[in-house]
């Protein structure tokens, strides 16, 4: 009796050593679908010329879901958003799955968390390591002009040289008025003596 139940018990660990095994490596497939962002187009216009680059402003209209489908976000019921690319004004995955669009263009894109709201989520509608599904209408697209291009790209690098310049510049004024020789008693009364 005693063999037969060790036999068994046996036989029950293996299993459910299998088990636990099996259903870590679904899991783990589950989570590596979300790793990477995954972009599908669902509707291209027939023309499609302009591709959107950094830098552009589209106007979108979105609903975005997690994983399960629930609904956690969407503006078709809003005027649509404006989404000027590289200026972070929407989740990371999101601006990266707009680069490359063109106007009329729906996608499904496919965010894994590190690309969304991280580990801490945004409670209480989205949970800590969520990737997030969001469908896309790409409605306007304007190209960056070169004017916009000058002062997003020069503009802020001409500011980080003056910054140092113009602290550089105070600090040599107050050195120098620190060093300047300052008129002592004695040479006044000297200048006041030879005018006299």
């Amino acid at each position: 009796m005693a063999a037969v139940f060790q036999k068994f018990t046996m036989k029950s660990c293996v299993f459910l050593l299998l088990l636990a095994a099996f259903t870590c490596r679904l899991a783990q497939g589950q989570e590596n679908e979300a790793d990477e962002l995954q972009v599908e187009t669902l509707v291209k216009p027939e023309t499609c010329s302009v591709l959107s680059r950094m830098g552009d402003t589209l106007q979108i209209h979105y609903t975005g879901k997690l994983m399960d489908g629930k609904v956690i976000d969407s503006s078709l019921s809003m005027d649509p958003l404006v989404v000027e690319l590289g200026k972070r004004t929407v989740i990371a995955g999101l601006e990266q799955s707009l680069v490359g669009v063109c106007e009329g263009q729906k996608i499904k894109a496919t965010i894994p968390s590190h690309l969304a709201y991280g580990k801490k989520g945004y409670p209480p509608t989205i949970p800590g390591d969520a990737a997030l599904e969001f469908e896309v209408e790409v409605l306007s697209l304007t190209q960056q002009t070169s004017w916009q291009k000058m002062v997003n790209d020069v503009l802020p690098i001409v500011c980080l040289a003056l910054v140092p310049t113009l602290l550089g510049l105070v600090g040599l004024y107050l050195y120098k008025k620190a060093n300047a020789e300052k008129p002592s008693k004695k040479k006044a009364k000297d200048k006041k003596s030879k005018k006299k």
